[in-house]
């Protein structure tokens, strides 16, 4: 029968006895284990912050863009063509049953001045309905209403930046700001959101009535023109159905023919930026696998050191099996050597990958989370790379016939 605490004890033994060389075998491990703990943080958080971004942007969007103008058939590319109007927007809200909810937007940047400050900003005529589409709280006051649309009131919500630009810690709410020489009065402040995908600032902004932006800022080629249409979904799945149901509404009410080409493009935003979080996945696991060669590098160095240890104990192995010791007292001696050091390179290295995170995450600037299942992950396939580079040295160790063994010098 294997004694187990005896065979521990021993193994042990033989580990402390090479300080020096123990700890050098387990390097290659604590490497190993941090690197691909560091590497999984990078990606993982880099998922996170695109995730964060999705969800900032409003969930299960579309957007409709006006059609492109043609000059001596040079084609101008999509929004050139002013096509779209509020009757687009009001049909699609109607009749589109998988459209949850529609804001049409009219846009542009101006000069926006409060006393004695002033700050360059992108303004957005659109509808209460935006700030649904957008998944967009407010931090303070009350959002314009459908009879300020209708009214083309001059009211206002600004973003977090133009806040801290003209206003810095003064509550703007009540107060009054003049853009392009028009006054508004701020009834509303949106809740902080951040930088998009494309590094925009999407708290750099101000909401108007569109019918305010329409008749007192920008104009427009024709009367209820919009540049864009911003369209929620009802759900996920019901993404694709929107799209067809918008695409055919649209082709009817522009009386676009068969075989003629659309004056409108629509887009799936939600599907864009799932495809650039998917790509980010893809990043994270291919980090982890560059991360794990090393791992696979530290196990041949345990590899190396057992076969080193087995030809300087060839006496001691002769003597123990000599008095008794059977094939799978040598094997497990042999194997829990090189176990012990991959666990105790998997602790050092699950410390120095966490030190490592945060390290990039302070000096880089980059987010970075550490999950519980890559550090559980990283760990237990280094305790899998001693078993399995240590079974062959302690194979052979177990072979050795004892009488050779005893004679070895």
């Amino acid at each position: 029968m294997i004694n187990i605490p005896s065979t521990f004890r021993i193994a042990f033994r033989a580990l402390k006895v090479n300080k020096m060389r123990s700890a050098l075998t387990m390097l290659g491990i604590i490497i190993g284990v941090g690197a691909v703990i560091a590497m999984l943080a990078v990606g993982t958080g880099a998922s996170k912050k695109i995730a964060d971004q999705i969800s900032s942007m409003g969930s299960n969007l579309i957007m409709i863009l006006p059609g492109a103008t043609t000059a001596g058939g040079v084609r101008m590319g999509a929004g050139t063509q002013p096509t779209l109007t509020m009757g687009d927007a009001e049909a699609i809200q109607k009749e589109c049953l998988a459209v949850s909810d529609v804001a049409p937007v009219l846009s542009g940047v101006a000069q926006v001045v409060f006393g004695h400050q002033n700050w360059s900003t992108g303004v957005v005529g659109t509808t209460q309905s935006m700030l649904i589409v957008r998944n967009w709280q407010l931090a303070a006051g009350k959002s314009f209403t459908e009879q300020d649309v209708k009214s083309a009131t001059k009211v206002c919500l600004l973003g977090q930046s133009v806040v801290d630009n003209l206003f810095g810690d003064m509550n703007p709410v009540g107060q009054f700001i003049r853009i392009k020489n028009v006054p508004f009065i701020v009834i509303g402040i949106l809740t902080p959101k951040g930088q998009s995908a494309q590094g925009q600032d999407q708290d750099d902004t101000i909401l108007i009535p569109v019918t305010t932006a329409q008749k007192k800022l920008f104009g427009t080629s024709f009367p209820g023109m919009v540049r864009t249409i911003m369209v929620k979904a009802k759900s996920t799945e019901d993404l694709a159905p929107a799209e067809k149901q918008i695409t055919e509404l649209l082709k009817q009410r522009h009386h676009i023919g068969p075989k003629q080409d659309n004056d409108f493009t629509v887009r799936n935003l939600t599907q864009i930026m799932q495809t650039a979080e998917q790509s980010t996945k893809v990043m994270t696991i291919l980090l982890g696998a560059i991360a794990s060669v090393s791992l696979l590098v530290g196990g041949i160095g345990i590899m190396n050191i057992m076969l080193v240890s087995v030809t300087e104990r060839t006496r001691e192995i002769g003597i123990r099996m000599a008095i008794g010791a059977k094939i799978w007292d040598i094997r497990l001696q042999f194997i829990i050597e090189a176990l012990t050091l991959s666990l105790i390179g998997g602790v050092a290295g699950i410390i120095f990958g966490i030190s490592g995170s945060e390290l990039i995450s302070t000096l880089a600037g980059w987010t970075t989370i550490i999950s519980p299942l890559s550090i559980l992950l990283a760990f237990g396939f280094s305790g899998m790379v001693g078993i399995f580079f240590g079974f062959y040295p302690a194979y052979k160790a177990s072979l050795l016939d004892p009488i050779d063994a005893l004679r070895y010098e």
